[in-house]
């Protein structure tokens, strides 16, 4: 088993086709379709259920992807240890789409200038997505929100699958409601909530505030689940929805008199990692951070 046989594997797995891993990796499609074919027979199963086109993972395929990923990102790790000691080769960082829009861009800018050998990758999700994406080595780091009592928990534990986590800024989150509804607190917990899906901590936040409003115990907050900022604004512009915004995104955006805010409450941004990852590209990510 080669890596690059793994690189090949991972790349068709996430693509779920040959065809576009064929295009990403510059090679022909025949060949890509070998190495994959020659990987099954060498491990003896079925790594993949072809219908049609498109490639989904089988029991055993999903299997060796956890494998795959951490191999693949083992030899990057010492490739970039034996390489230089300039951070060099690829480095990815996955972040919330807050912070992705607000707060990423000045960083990583700043970050490609003093190094601009290394190739950064972007990827965006909810917070529980994106620690077990780490957790999974398909990220080296990610920026994630999360409550003091729940990363005392989760981060920086002697538990095995703990993360190693570090603060960054806390983000002051405002309750968005439509014009009409005006800024009391009971005016507006019969809206239902524009969120991202299930794993967003801001959507908890959202849905845990809605709860308390409402007079009877146990009634949960209808949820609205949407994709971006953008899509979620709209729906409360619209008057059709109340949502969790956090104060940087707000800021980027142009706020009619449609919407109102209401102070929510203050939540951390932390960027999480594996504790053994080593990667002088990490380390001087981290370094940059106090200055933003």
């Amino acid at each position: 088993m080669e890596l690059l046989d793994l690189e090949i594997f991972s790349l068709v797995a996430k693509e779920q086709s040959v065809t576009r891993a064929a295009q990403l990796l510059q090679r022909v499609q025949s060949n890509v379709t070998t190495r994959v074919k020659q990987l099954e027979e060498e491990l003896g199963v079925q790594l993949f259920s072809r219908e049609g086109k498109r490639m989904t993972l089988t029991e055993n395929g999903q299997r060796l992807l956890g494998y795959a990923h951490r191999m693949l990102t083992l030899a990057e790790e010492a490739r970039q240890a034996m390489q230089s000691d300039v951070p060099v080769g690829k480095l990815r960082i996955g972040a919330m789409e807050s912070t992705a829009a607000a707060r990423l861009p000045g960083l990583l800018g700043a970050y490609q200038s003093l190094w601009p050998d290394v190739q950064l990758e972007i990827s965006t999700g909810t917070t529980r997505a994106l620690i077990d994406d780490v957790k999974a080595s398909r990220l080296d780091c990610a920026f994630v929100a999360e409550t003091d009592e729940r990363a005392a928990l989760e981060f920086n534990t002697d538990d095995d699958t703990s993360l190693a986590a570090v603060p960054v800024f806390r983000e002051e989150l405002l309750l968005l409601v439509p014009g009409r509804a005006g800024a009391a607190s009971g005016s507006v917990a019969h809206f239902p909530l524009a969120a991202f899906p299930k794993g967003c901590t801001y959507r908890r936040l959202g849905e845990q505030w809605l709860e308390s409003q409402h007079a009877d115990a146990g009634s949960r907050p209808e949820i609205i689940e949407y994709h971006s900022y953008h899509a979620i604004f709209a729906a409360v512009s619209a008057g059709t929805a109340v949502a969790v915004f956090p104060k940087s995104v707000l800021a980027t955006l142009a706020v009619a008199s449609t919407v109102q805010s209401i102070p929510l409450t203050a939540i951390q941004t932390w960027m999480v990692s594996r504790p053994a990852y080593q990667s002088r590209s990490l380390d001087e990510l981290s370094r940059l951070l106090p200055t933003f």
